[in-house]
């Protein structure tokens, strides 16, 4: 084990943390469709993260389920079992926002099923949904592989979840409700950002083995990251009232990126792509560790403040 992941790894121990899970609700029964005024580009970038995680995180926890008998560390285990909890109660929040879109006279379900397939079929316990791949001795490489894989997804989500924890436009512009949605559930990726990295790490036989399979799984996930953020801010941007507001939907996702760029550094209500492609890059160095990208007591302050998570408290 390297140094610096050696370091994180007793600096997060050290702290002695344990993730609980918050059981908040929302109501967006007065939230505008473009709940930041003005933008409806940043809005739907954000909102099309409503059709993505609801499948996605029930994934996560059925991955995790599976794996937590492999796991020999009891504080992991610890940390594994919080995750979970945690990520089950994210996917409900944002199941109940698909309403709130869908109240606003938007389909959800095309894209939505594409995902449900994606997670629960091709990504599901037979390897590639190909019924001859599914055999006792693939079991539990295709089990870490698919942990292997949550840990790309959760070092995005950790480091938009810093990024969303020293971001103020959301609540000094946005709908009350949405902003504290997201600044709530980010807060805990935050929170649990060590979780899926140590997992993978813990599940692989080799330190070299670990950071090649980790390397050849971000070159995966990172397109497939942008094309489906991209794709589902398309698919709500298509059937907006307005048909300035609907060319959004009918952009290529190169100019979709470009716009992202420009928006986020005019406005701020978007992490820019140049932020993505530089947490990427510091993903591959080899002494990597995600403890370093965000601060804990930071989304500590904010879930301390959170409507949400104060009510649910």
């Amino acid at each position: 084990m390297s140094t610096a992941k050696q370091k994180a790894q007793k600096l997060h121990r050290a702290a002695g943390h344990s993730l609980k899970a918050r059981r908040v609700r929302f109501d967006f029964s007065g939230t505008p469709l473009h709940w930041l005024p003005e933008d409806p580009f940043s809005s739907y970038m954000i909102n099309g993260i409503h059709l993505l995680l609801p499948a996605g995180e029930l994934w996560f926890c059925r991955v995790y389920n599976q794996a937590l008998p492999l796991v020999s560390d009891d504080a992991l285990r610890a940390e594994v079992e919080g995750f979970i909890r945690q990520e089950a109660i994210h996917s409900r929040a944002h199941s109940g926002a698909q309403e709130y879109l869908r109240r606003h006279g938007l389909s959800v379900e095309d894209y939505v099923a594409r995902v449900d397939w994606l997670f629960g079929t091709f990504l599901g316990d037979t390897p590639l949904a190909v019924p001859m791949f599914r055999l006792r001795h693939l079991e539990k490489p295709w089990l870490v592989l698919r942990v292997g894989l949550i840990a790309a997804i959760e070092h995005f989500t950790g480091v938009l979840g810093q990024w969303a924890m020293d971001n103020t436009s959301w609540e000094e512009q946005g709908d009350a409700a949405m902003a504290d949605l997201f600044k709530w559930h980010l807060a805990e990726e935050v929170e649990h950002r060590t979780v899926a990295f140590d997992l993978f790490d813990h599940l692989c036989r080799t330190q070299l083995g670990f950071y090649v399979s980790r390397q050849a799984l971000m070159a995966l996930v990172f397109p497939l990251f942008i094309y489906f953020i991209s794709e589902g801010a398309r698919s709500l941007a298509r059937q907006d009232p307005d048909p300035r507001v609907r060319r959004i939907g009918r952009q290529w996702i190169p100019r979709l990126l470009w716009r992202l760029q420009r928006t986020g550094h005019r406005t701020g209500n978007v992490p820019t792509f140049s932020f993505l492609v530089a947490a990427t890059l510091r993903w591959i160095h080899p002494g990597f560790h995600p403890f370093f990208e965000g601060n804990t007591e930071q989304a500590l302050a904010y879930l301390a403040r959170s409507p949400a998570a104060r009510a649910a408290a």
